[in-house]
């Protein structure tokens, strides 16, 4: 009985991945996908799940692993990555903050409240360099329905509207050197994420980032939980009602052109993209 359970769970969780993917056309033949992988259960499930539908959708797979340089936490969840793309035979390429941009996140932490800021910037910059090296047509990060709603309410509690252009399961190409995201567990609960990589006995870096806690992420992520666990169907009816409720314009139709950073040449809305302006305070501050 714990097989058949077992075995209709993990079919019925890559059913409805698959029917994302199909319902809003992730993936389309003979493209290379690349999945952000950090080792975190979310990013395992979507390696395992994408490779899965290799042959179904017909696409070539890698793995993209970033080394923030945050002692004690990243290392163990550099070596699942490694594991779990072995044992796939999946090719894994890695990148580092320190060998790359010559900072690590426990460095920029003394210039920042949250490491979190600086930390979303540089991961984001290094998976799409990385990804454009590489030649890959999409990126697939391992964000799940919780975090959907949360960096949905994080942007609307902000009155930051521009972000809204980022909601959705796919996001288009909108500059030549900027890798269009997917994110095949749209619609899939963090929790049913835990249940799996429970019911297959896998390894994941379980571990919590230790900045984590300092993050209005962290404080909504709790709320909603409590809300989920006193009212079933909450995070999934939040999902359906922005999506009947908002129109999501893309960043062309909002004023917003994108141009090359004058420092890195990378896709940036300012004179400077985020990474190099970041990077940019770091140095004065160095100097100080």
């Amino acid at each position: 009985m714990r097989s058949l359970n077992k075995e209709t769970f993990n079919q019925g969780l890559l059913n409805r991945i698959e029917k994302v993917i199909t319902d809003y056309s992730l993936i389309d033949p003979d493209e290379k996908v690349a999945v952000a992988l950090s080792g975190g259960k979310d990013s395992v499930l979507t390696l395992h799940a994408l490779y899965n539908f290799r042959e179904i959708f017909n696409f070539e797979l890698v793995a993209i692993a970033i080394d923030e340089g945050i002692s004690g936490y990243r290392a163990d969840g550099l070596q699942i990555a490694r594991q779990h793309t072995s044992e796939l035979g999946i090719e894994l390429i890695e990148k580092s903050l320190k060998t790359e941009m010559d900072i690590t996140l426990d460095q920029a932490t003394n210039f920042y409240q949250t490491a979190c800021i600086p930390c979303g910037v540089f991961r984001r910059y290094l998976l799409n360099r990385t990804a454009n090296d590489l030649e890959v047509d999409k990126l697939a990060t391992g964000h799940n329905l919780d975090d959907e709603i949360q960096s949905f309410l994080m942007s609307f509690a902000r009155a930051d509207t521009r972000r809204f252009a980022k909601f959705g399961p796919k996001l288009d190409r909108i500059h030549p050197r900027m890798i269009p995201r997917i994110k095949p567990l749209w619609k899939i609960q963090e929790k049913e994420v835990g249940h799996w990589v429970v019911v297959n006995e896998l390894e994941v870096h379980m571990a919590e980032c230790p900045y984590a806690h300092t993050s209005f992420r962290s404080y909504l992520k709790n709320y909603l939980n409590q809300l989920e666990e006193k009212h079933p169907g909450t995070k999934m009816n939040i999902l359906k009602s922005f999506q009947k409720s908002f129109q999501f314009r893309k960043l062309p139709q909002m004023g917003i052109e994108l141009q090359e950073c004058q420092r890195c040449r990378e896709p940036s809305s300012s004179v400077l993209c985020k990474a190099c302006e970041i990077r940019e305070e770091i140095e004065s501050n160095r100097k100080k």
